[in-house]
C-alpha cells in the first residue's frame, strides 16, 4: 500500500491526545503532519480540526512571567493549553492536542473534559527508546532535568504497558506508533466512516499496533 495512504481515523468530534516521553518528535509530528511552521502561539484551524500544541501556549506566554517561579509558570502554560483545549470541543471541533504528561491525573482529566463535551477520547501514543528521546532534547536545546525524565519514564513505561495488554482507560482507545511507524503516518482524519473495528484504519505498514 503506498505511503501516502497512510491513514488514521476518528469519529467526528474526538478529542486526541498526541502523548510520549519529551523529545520522542510529537511536535515534529504535527508541524509534518498539519503544515505548522513552529513559530505558532496559537492553535491552528483547519476545517473542522483543531490543531493545539502545548508549545503554542509556552510561546504565548515567552517572555511575559520571566517574575514567576518555574512551577507558576508551567501552571500557567498548562492552563492555558487546557482552556484551549476546552474552547475547541466547546465549538464543536475535533481535536488533535499534543500533551507531554501521561500520568493518570492528566488523563483522567482528559477524559473528564470530553465527556462534559460529548467527545470520544483516544490516546495517539509515540514510542521512542529514552536514549533517542534524550536525543531529540538536545537537538531542540531544551533538556529535561534527570529526575523530571526519570518520572516521564515511569508513567509512560506503565501507560505502554498497559495499552499493549489491552487496557487504554480512561480513553476510549489507543494507539501506539514508534518513529518509523510515524514517518508512514501522511493524515489523521475524523469522518463518521470510521467504525469500531480496527481494521477501519486505513495504514500503509502492519507495524501500527493498534489497541481500540
Amino acid at each position: 500500500m503506498p505511503v501516502q495512504e497512510a491513514t488514521l481515523r476518528y469519529p467526528p468530534g474526538s478529542l486526541v491526545i498526541l502523548t510520549g516521553l519529551p523529545g520522542a518528535g510529537k511536535t515534529t509530528l504535527l508541524q509534518r503532519l498539519y503544515g505548522l511552521h513552529g513559530a505558532e502561539s496559537l492553535p491552528v484551524t483547519m476545517g473542522t480540526v483543531v490543531v493545539i500544541d502545548s508549545v503554542q501556549s509556552r510561546r504565548h506566554w515567552y517572555g511575559r512571567l520571566d517574575w514567576a517561579p518555574n512551577p507558576v509558570r508551567r501552571a500557567v502554560v498548562f492552563v492555558t493549553h487546557l482552556s484551549r483545549i476546552r474552547q475547541a470541543l466547546t465549538r464543536g471541533h475535533s481535536v488533535i492536542a499534543h500533551n507531554r504528561g501521561c500520568g493518570p491525573y492528566v488523563l483522567r482529566g482528559f477524559a473528564w473534559l470530553a465527556r462534559r463535551h460529548r467527545a470520544s477520547f483516544h490516546l495517539l501514543l509515540l514510542d521512542a527508546p529514552p536514549e533517542v528521546a534524550l536525543a531529540g532534547q538536545r537537538a531542540r536545546g531544551r533538556v529535561v532535568a534527570r529526575r523530571t525524565f526519570a518520572r516521564h519514564q515511569h508513567r509512560w513505561q506503565s501507560l505502554v504497558s498497559r495499552v499493549k495488554a489491552g487496557d487504554p482507560a480512561p480513553a476510549t482507545g489507543a494507539r501506539i506508533v514508534d518513529r518509523a511507524d510515524a514517518h508512514l503516518l501522511e493524515t489523521i482524519v475524523f469522518d463518521a466512516a470510521r467504525t469500531g473495528n480496527p481494521g477501519a484504519a486505513n495504514l500503509a505498514s502492519r507495524k501500527f499496533r493498534i489497541t481500540e
